[in-house]
């Protein structure tokens, strides 16, 4: 097994495309072919978890955080960013990071959070726009339903719950596809014409370049016609942060306590009280002010996140509970996640859980 063969794993769980663009993911360090002897999973790549993964023979560390953020100009040892990438190298470690990819994803950071919480009826609170896109080709009619199952097999046509969704048009036109299919989403239109079936599809923009491959692959023209566009549409999927709701509500003291145990933290900076019950809770793991209006706006009782300023709490405006427990806290459960996540991919190879403590805040 080779890097590569990991990268393609954890890009089922996250892919890179639905990372935001001020952020820096992906293999950051190393060779993306190199045979890989052990991976150490962790949430911040440090020198000790550099030396970690020496002892414990990992030559790869997949880490939450990128420690490669900002360009670096000089390797001289100057700084713990330079010191960590310089002994890296040094051993023949590589260093793949996800970071807002995760943070995006469905099955992500945000969802261990709630799963923490034993929160019910999730769905994202910022679902993503601009993620979906559509094809739009034409095809010898004798080559549509070939070139179709050709799409379909690489995931086009299926967004969120909606799979091989089929919707022909002659004339007025007749849907015929999935019965739990909606031909509305994810659709893919037929128009016929003399000698050409016209085929739309769409698909998530991360599928894009297999799309494309397969189109040109599968099709008879030298040169295909083809157009690509991005829709407008909001993925539900896909999105920082999520809501979702306790099984019975509380009060806010008891909340409070039972966010601490659960989210194991020593202190947790809150808004004052509403003197009301929690029930509905918007979660995002990280740095998370710029989404208290959404979850104001979305209803939730209470948004736990983590980095809130001074006057971020004034925003609660007496209408929403503002829990911070603190940046490693909110995001502690995401290395179990990995580990949890690539056992049961490669099953026949061990995936080593870092016990190096990489918070930097202490408390006394």
């Amino acid at each position: 097994m080779i890097v590569q063969d990991v990268i393609n794993h954890l890009e089922e769980l996250a892919p890179l495309a639905y990372a935001e663009d001020f952020d820096n993911v992906g293999l950051l360090v190393g060779d993306k072919n190199e045979k890989i002897t052990g991976i150490l999973v962790t949430l911040d790549t440090l020198e000790a978890v550099v030396d970690e993964a020496i002892k414990e023979k990992c030559n790869l560390i997949i880490s939450f955080h990128p420690i490669i953020f900002k360009g670096l100009k000089k390797l001289t040892g100057k700084t713990y960013v330079e010191r960590v990438v310089m002994k890296a190298i040094k051993h023949d470690i590589a260093i793949y990071s996800m970071h807002t990819a995760l943070d995006n994803a469905m099955q992500g950071v945000n969802d261990m959070i709630c799963n923490q919480l034993e929160l019910i009826n999730k769905r994202i609170l910022i679902p993503q726009n601009e993620t979906i896109k559509k094809l739009t080709t034409y095809v010898p009619k004798g080559e549509a339903e070939k070139l179709r199952l050709a799409l379909f097999s690489t995931g086009a046509g299926s967004i969120g719950n909606y799979s091989y969704c089929s919707f022909n048009v002659e004339g007025y036109g007749t849907y015929k596809g999935n019965a739990n299919s909606n031909p509305t989403i994810g659709q893919k239109d037929v128009l016929h014409t003399e000698e050409e079936t016209k085929i739309t599809i769409t698909f998530p923009k991360h599928l894009e370049s297999i799309v494309k491959q397969t189109l040109f692959k599968t099709h008879s023209y030298e040169e295909v016609a083809y157009e690509i566009i991005t829709l407008e549409n909001k993925n539900q999927n896909i999105g920082m942060g999520m809501l979702g709701e306790l099984a019975e509500s509380m009060n806010e003291k008891d909340f409070l306590v039972f966010l601490k145990e659960k989210m194991n933290t020593k202190c947790v900076r809150h808004s004052s009280f509403l003197n009301k019950n929690i029930k509905k809770i918007a979660v995002l793991g990280g740095s998370g002010s710029f989404a208290i209006e959404a979850a104001k706006a979305a209803g939730a009782d209470a948004f736990i996140t983590a980095d809130l300023k001074y006057h971020d709490f004034f925003t609660a405006e007496n209408n929403i509970l503002l829990a911070d427990v603190g940046h490693y806290e909110s995001e502690q459960f995401t290395k179990n996640l990995l580990v949890a996540y690539l056992t049961k991919k490669i099953t026949n190879f061990a995936i080593i859980l870092s016990k190096t403590n990489t918070n930097p805040v202490k408390y006394f």
